[in-house]
């Protein structure tokens, strides 16, 4: 069982990789995979929003537990994000992320209709009751479209005490307002690509969870920042920005130019699963700069 005390780090959230007539591509799925292994991460997830997670069948989200437990190194926590618009979905694939192995899984609000906070209170509540697993919250407002408060995540954790870790898509003074108005009672992780990144270490996230675009940078970042070495830290924080905030201009914007930037640094092709934002030639030619100044995996 994870020792939710002890999570921390650099989490790699896998893009949806598809071939040419637009299927999941096991080769390419595992290449991402092992890239993130290498790089050092933490932790590795899957089937959030860089996964292209609402375009997946149930049966695709499934095969891509299977596949990230297969290929994964045994002492690297395992996460699932669970994507479903009812409780008896959500469970059925918590069910799957059991069978496959998940150290914990991540669970997003149902993307139906627009509730009462209580609606999704109740919800999780049933959802987090039926697994032993720890459990996270999706809280991306800006990306999801509904959240819960500060209040709200205290309510629930004493429904549901395996809701101890908040997956936040936020700037750092949110972040760092739920940390001290929760006095520690969750981990909290942020996302949006790596933006606000030393701030987010230094008010208190456990870590970051991330797209691999610029893995292999962030898990020497994040060391390098647990080591003491502050201006180091700053430093590749600096040199990895400019792309950070070139990708996350949305969610469909990192799907198509961070997806573009991983590929391009692992040596693979992109293509899209429609429907998609397409590339344009002044993205691919930004995208080609920064694979120039960051060079390959």
């Amino acid at each position: 069982m994870l020792d939710v005390k002890k999570l921390h780090g650099i989490h790699a959230i896998l893009y949806a990789l598809f071939d040419q007539n637009e299927a999941l591509d096991r080769l390419a799925m595992r290449r991402q995979t092992e890239i993130c292994i290498k790089a050092g991460v933490h932790g590795l997830a899957a089937l959030g929003l860089a996964t292209e997670v609402s375009k997946l069948s149930e049966a695709e989200r499934f095969t891509v537990m299977d596949w990230l437990a297969e290929d994964r190194s045994q002492d690297i926590p395992l996460c699932f994000t669970i994507y479903g618009s009812s409780v008896a979905e959500q469970t059925r694939q918590i069910r799957h992320a059991e069978k496959a192995g998940a150290d914990w899984v991540i669970l997003q609000p149902p993307m139906v209709g627009a509730y009462a906070a209580r609606e999704y209170i109740d919800f999780f509540i049933r959802v987090a009751n039926a697994t032993s697993l720890p459990v996270g919250i999706q809280n991306a407002p800006a990306f999801l479209g509904r959240s819960l408060t500060i209040t709200d995540m205290i309510e629930l954790n004493k429904h549901a005490a395996n809701v101890s870790i908040i997956k936040g898509e936020g700037p750092v003074v949110d972040i760092a307002n739920l940390i001290a108005a929760t006095e520690n009672q969750f981990a909290v992780l942020n996302g949006r690509a790596g933006l606000e990144f030393t701030d987010n270490l230094k008010v208190g996230c456990r870590g970051l969870i991330i797209a691999p675009d610029l893995i292999d940078y962030a898990v020497k970042l994040y060391t390098a920042h647990r080591d003491g070495k502050h201006n180091e830290a700053e430093a590749l924080y600096r040199t990895i920005l400019p792309a950070i905030v070139f990708t996350m201009q949305g969610v469909e914007n990192l799907i198509c130019y961070g997806k573009r930037l991983f590929a391009a640094r692992a040596g693979l092709t992109v293509f899209d699963r429609a429907p998609a934002t397409r590339s344009t030639a002044t993205g691919d030619t930004m995208v080609g700069n920064f694979v120039r100044d960051l060079g390959p995996f």
